[in-house]
């Protein structure tokens, strides 16, 4: 997608995204992703060489290859919001082997799914694209429901199928999120251990986030903090919904504030607030990557090309969309994947 492309897809938001100039953290703080990446963040760390060499492989795949950034696609919806309601909008994923083919004829950097989906085809396909194993999910055929993160296999079992990384989920801000933290911050010693990669899924559930009508639960501030608690048990890459809104630790009245918080360090622009974000993962030592969200039909293709832009443009380390891909038809899915990967191929989209 060229440059005129996305200016005439964003119409007149495209001056807002394109041209947005922060001012509250500056660039030059910000660890930007670029080809040597590896090797001016990640060789001083505590890393092994077989972690420093699947991280090195995972950004050495896809459209995106040698860039710095990375666009993967993650399909557990099939537990995370039950298989029928995934993929009724689009049945051929119900087949694991399609999900891997999206992955791959998309010029994604990696796919990321269940044991059950990867192991399905792993053979065939492990060595073809890097494996991101989700660790643990929220099963939703428990009634009633719960917000609760439960380990369906092992670290173990993940590398004997030739994953170069495990993600997980911490639901922070929920009753089980203590025990997550300790189960999750385990599993990713023992891949590194291993030499894989790590990847946290950074949420937030709790029915307390939502305060007088407004939902936190994608707030500037508390997403931030739940990056940084990512951060601290070396998860390398934190995945975070973009921010819509702030102020949630104020809002909700619990917590540690500094009125610097909201008005020195963000402000209410969206790439403001996931520069905040960016800021908690280690001035983004740890990368950043923005879910894309779920489909919302005729306009997915400009949703996603926003949050790519916004991403971007605030320092982050690329974009993990799902839904906006797969509950499409094929090709539809590979040019959305395109155009999100096209953003940061594009020299002319720069840090703000």
């Amino acid at each position: 997608m060229s440059t005129n492309k996305i200016l005439e897809l964003l119409g007149n938001e495209a001056q807002y995204y394109l041209e947005h100039i922060c001012k509250t953290i500056d660039k030059s703080l910000i660890h930007i992703p670029s080809p040597e990446t590896i090797d001016k963040i990640w060789i001083p760390s505590d890393r092994n060489i077989p972690t420093l060499s699947n991280l090195q492989r995972l950004l050495n795949h896809g459209r995106l290859a040698g860039t710095g950034y990375v666009s993967i696609l993650p399909v557990d919806q099939g537990i995370e919001h039950t298989a029928g309601a995934s993929f009724a909008p689009n049945s051929l994923y119900f087949d694991p082997e399609n999900i891997v083919k999206l992955a791959i004829e998309g010029g994604c950097n990696g796919v990321a799914s269940t044991f059950g989906v990867l192991g399905s085809v792993a053979r065939k396909y492990a060595h073809k694209i890097p494996f991101i194993v989700k660790l643990n999910h929220n099963e939703l055929l428990s009634y009633p429901n719960t917000y609760n993160q439960i380990m369906f296999g092992t670290v173990k079992e993940a590398w004997n199928m030739g994953a170069i990384a495990v993600g997980a989920t911490i639901y922070f801000g929920s009753e089980e999120s203590r025990r997550q933290i300790i189960e999750v911050s385990e599993a990713f010693e023992y891949a590194h251990e291993l030499g894989m990669a790590t990847i946290l899924w950074c949420y937030l559930r709790n029915s307390n986030f939502k305060k007088d009508g407004v939902d936190y639960h994608a707030a500037a501030d508390l997403t931030g903090q739940a990056d940084h608690l990512g951060a601290t048990i070396q998860a390398d890459i934190v995945k975070q919904k973009l921010p819509v809104n702030n102020g949630g630790f104020t809002a909700i009245k619990f917590g540690k504030t500094d009125k610097r918080m909201y008005d020195t360090l963000t402000t209410d622009h969206p790439i403001d607030m996931c520069r905040y974000q960016i800021a908690n993962s280690y001035m983004g030592r740890v990368g950043l990557i923005n879910s894309g969200g779920e489909s919302n039909g005729i306009s997915d293709l400009k949703d996603a090309v926003i949050t790519a832009i916004v991403n971007k443009r605030a320092g982050g380390m690329g974009l993990i969309s799902g839904r906006k891909a797969f509950q499409k038809p094929m090709n539809e899915g590979v040019e959305l994947l395109n155009a999100i990967q096209d953003v940061y191929l594009n020299p002319e989209i720069t840090i703000a």
